[in-house]
């Protein structure tokens, strides 16, 4: 691994993402990472951004920009490519988590516009930026690009229709991206975490507490799936030992998957 070489996550301030960059960190990547946060979370996402100086020696820079908005992307590619210079980006990880929780008819009708936000921030722009790190010489054999997906891509559930419609549009934006990427080196694949207590567990149901419960009550090792659990799995996926994984969804949830 160059020293230049960085891992980019979308959606880096808590939950999955943030305990991801920092065990990358520990692993002597530098970290490039995009949230959208506002108050007590803005603070949160600067003492972060210092721990992960502490580990990398500072090779840690954080945008609190909208990574799934176009021009944030191309207005900032000119300063990713000056922070990688002579490496490149070994991971793109699409981890965010925002759109609309809602139902598709009642008890309010869900509207195309929150449709189309939450498809296009949690499924579509991981295309864009992968079209663009590609367009730039950023991403090179050995790279990996990985989304996080979740049980409602394939189960309805309540409040969770765009959501879940999104989840299953980006396991098949990123199986699609590994067809066409893996004779380059590069692999796409997806990774399917269990119920997690995360600041975006919470907006999802007010009865968030009642499932975590319910997981820790079937999942087959009794408990639920933690962020670290998850920055465990993206690092052994970084592993030249996994070059040949692609195209797939892997489980990171106990056998939560397998006891529904």
């Amino acid at each position: 691994m160059c020293i230049r070489d960085r891992a980019i996550i979308l959606g880096c301030s808590t939950g999955h993402g943030a305990a991801t960059a920092k065990q990358l960190a520990t692993e002597g990547y530098g970290i490039i990472g995009f949230h959208l946060d506002r108050g007590s979370i803005k603070k949160d996402a600067a003492r972060l951004q210092e721990e992960i100086a502490s580990l990398n020696s500072n090779r840690v820079k954080f945008w609190n920009e909208n990574a799934a908005d176009k021009e944030v992307m191309l207005s900032r590619i000119e300063d990713i490519k000056d922070l990688v210079q002579d490496g490149e980006i070994k991971l793109l990880m699409h981890s965010i988590a925002f759109g609309s929780t809602t139902n598709f008819f009642e008890p309010t009708p869900v509207l195309q516009r929150q449709m189309d936000m939450t498809q296009h921030v949690m499924a579509h722009c991981i295309i864009y930026w992968t079209q663009t790190l590609l367009d730039n010489s950023l991403l090179k054999s050995g790279s990996r690009i990985i989304g996080l997906t979740s049980e409602g891509s394939y189960k309805a559930m309540e409040g969770y229709g765009p959501v879940g419609v999104a989840k299953a549009s980006l396991e098949a934006i990123v199986r699609q991206i590994g067809w066409e990427l893996g004779s380059k080196g590069i692999t796409a694949n997806t990774i399917q975490a269990g119920i997690t207590p995360t600041r975006a567990l919470t907006k999802i149901s007010n009865d968030w507490e009642e499932w975590v419960e319910k997981t820790k009550e079937r999942n087959p090792m009794k408990r639920v799936t933690k962020p670290e659990d998850v920055a465990g799995l993206v690092s052994l996926l970084m592993s030249n030992k996994a070059n040949f994984v692609n195209c797939s969804t892997i489980f990171c949830d106990g056998g939560e998957h397998r006891s529904l």
